[in-house]
């Protein structure tokens, strides 16, 4: 898999790459790869590395949140990290890797010359929550609203973000050296992959049958054991 899409990379002259990974139809998994070639000299192409691989959770589409927001078609992210991204070294690489793919060269052709969005990438409980806005700027349309506007936040017009979607968490599992593989420069002692938490919740149900039906067993046992004596004046008013 990963060298047939290196090839494909390298054929459309690209040096970055996102590829979705679907499994049983319910796992999501995202690769993100940047470098150069894989002769070391920076060039064109995929092959150079390094890529990362996350499990992506919580998906809610544009459709699905329903969100008022809504940004012009093509336009460039500003992108934003929290301070989390400068604290650990696997952060930074996954932060240069995330410029590298979802923030727009400069000068590249197919660029537009506005921004009106942000991407915001924030490291909570051991994974990354990726969320988009739009940016919003409200201009006064009378002089009383200015002078209101630029005496309260010292501006005719204010600005203000709308989430626009769609929003994801990412849980990292591996960092390789090379494009799709290759040394493992980080691995995610905390993830659990999907197929061990779905059998630890089989046999979380399974202990819960057993011991339910244990606990019918005794309960019928206990009624058996229990002998109740004759009543000795059972019979003379019978």
């Amino acid at each position: 898999m990963g060298g047939a899409i290196n090839d494909i990379c390298e054929m459309r002259g690209c040096n970055s790459v996102l590829f979705l990974e679907c499994r049983k139809r319910q796992d999501a998994y995202l690769w993100i790869g940047s470098g150069g070639a894989a002769d070391g000299t920076g060039g064109k192409g995929i092959g150079g590395g390094p890529s990362a691989k996350f499990l992506v959770e919580n998906v809610h589409t544009m459709d699905e949140l329903r969100l008022t927001g809504n940004c012009m078609k093509g336009s460039r992210p500003i992108l934003a990290f929290d301070a989390g991204f400068g604290g650990r070294e696997e952060l930074k690489l996954l932060k240069c890797l995330f410029v590298d793919v979802f923030g727009t060269p400069r000068g590249h052709p197919k660029s537009k010359p506005f921004v009106d969005r942000v991407m915001g990438f924030y490291y909570v409980d051991g994974k990354i929550w990726v969320r988009n806005y739009q940016i919003v700027e409200t201009t006064s349309t009378t002089a009383k609203e200015a002078y209101t506007e630029k005496k309260l936040h010292g501006q005719a017009h204010s600005t203000s973000m709308v989430e626009i979607g769609p929003r994801f968490v990412l849980n990292p599992i591996r960092i390789f050296r090379g494009s799709f593989g290759g040394q493992t420069l980080y691995q995610n002692p905390a993830y659990i992959s999907p197929n061990e938490m779905r059998s630890k919740k089989a046999r979380d149900r399974g202990e819960d049958y057993r011991d339910r039906k244990e606990s019918e067993d005794r309960r019928k046992k206990r009624r058996e054991d229990i002998v109740v004596p004759e009543d000795p004046l059972g019979k003379v008013f019978a």
